[in-house]
């Protein structure tokens, strides 16, 4: 929802989300591990990712998109913040892997024939509240009727009295803030570490392509599906599959799906039978 967020209101995917995730993780972990109450740890923890998105915005998105509006270089300069994000992380932290603090003490009930930890439950439920809440702004605001406008045409929006800088620099603050609470949320079932950016950030990548890049909804549906298959794979293949099978569903959404498996049906269809005839003809 991070990256479906920004895009959905500048059309810049932020390659730097997953190295923002790590800072608030690593963050919240060190200064844990200080003896700060974990509440505070926590707080300062987000702040971190919501002080660093915006950062990103005002170096390495602002400046280039007011060269040219229309050019891919947030590409290069997004990823090369996150590169230098994950440098000075490994350079205060160093290389090794430290605990996360646990929040809700590994309580475990049974769900559906299996186990879930109260963790997992809670990334569920706070997933679902966001989805929700995001969706009544969007719908039901004037702010996020305006903010529909914006990412439409925001030429057209400004003439209408559309902040779009503003708009711009609330939605890269709403990034930092549900990456942080996501590093949070993933935090206690995972570990700290200054490469741990890299993964959660191709990982949510795919999300966005299999639920729609435009679709914030659907990049939170994309992230349940990811993970389901990933379990999958994992489960019937091998441990190591969880590292290149998301790369094959990547290919698969491009392939049938292009703006995501949340389209209509018959587009999934069309597509599928156009790389069918296309095989029958290089046959």
């Amino acid at each position: 929802m991070s990256y479906a967020i920004v895009f959905y209101v500048t059309r810049v995917v932020n390659f730097a989300t997953g190295q923002v995730m790590m800072a608030a993780i690593m963050v919240t972990t060190a200064l844990s591990m200080k003896n700060l109450p974990i509440s505070l740890s926590i707080i300062i923890g987000i702040s971190t990712s919501i002080i660093l998105s915006l950062i990103i915005y005002f170096i390495g998105v602002r400046p280039v998109q007011r060269l040219d509006r229309f050019s891919f270089a947030w590409l290069v300069s997004t990823m090369g913040i996150g590169i230098v994000i994950e440098s000075i992380a490994a350079v205060i932290w160093g290389v090794g892997s430290e605990p996360f603090p646990q929040l809700l003490n590994g309580k475990t009930f049974a769900f559906l024939g299996g186990r879930l930890t109260a963790q997992q439950a809670m990334c569920f439920l706070v997933a679902i509240f966001i989805v929700a809440a995001y969706e009544v702004l969007r719908r039901k605001t004037l702010f996020g009727k305006l903010g529909m406008a914006i990412s439409s045409d925001p030429e057209i929006a400004s003439t209408i009295g559309g902040n779009v800088k503003g708009y711009a620099i609330f939605a890269f603050a709403i990034s930092g803030l549900l990456v942080g609470v996501a590093g949070v949320l993933v935090g206690p079932t995972s570990f700290a570490d200054a490469y741990l950016g890299g993964t959660f950030g191709i990982s949510g990548f795919v999300a966005l392509m299999i639920g729609g890049i435009e679709s914030p909804v659907g990049a939170m549906f994309g992230g349940f599906t990811l993970g389901i298959l990933e379990s999958f794979a994992v489960t019937y293949i091998n441990a190591q599959s969880a590292s290149w099978f998301p790369f094959v569903i990547v290919l698969l959404v491009l392939l049938l799906a292009p703006d995501g498996i949340f389209t209509s049906g018959k587009a999934i269809k069309k597509n599928f039978r156009k790389i069918l005839s296309n095989t029958k003809v290089a046959a």
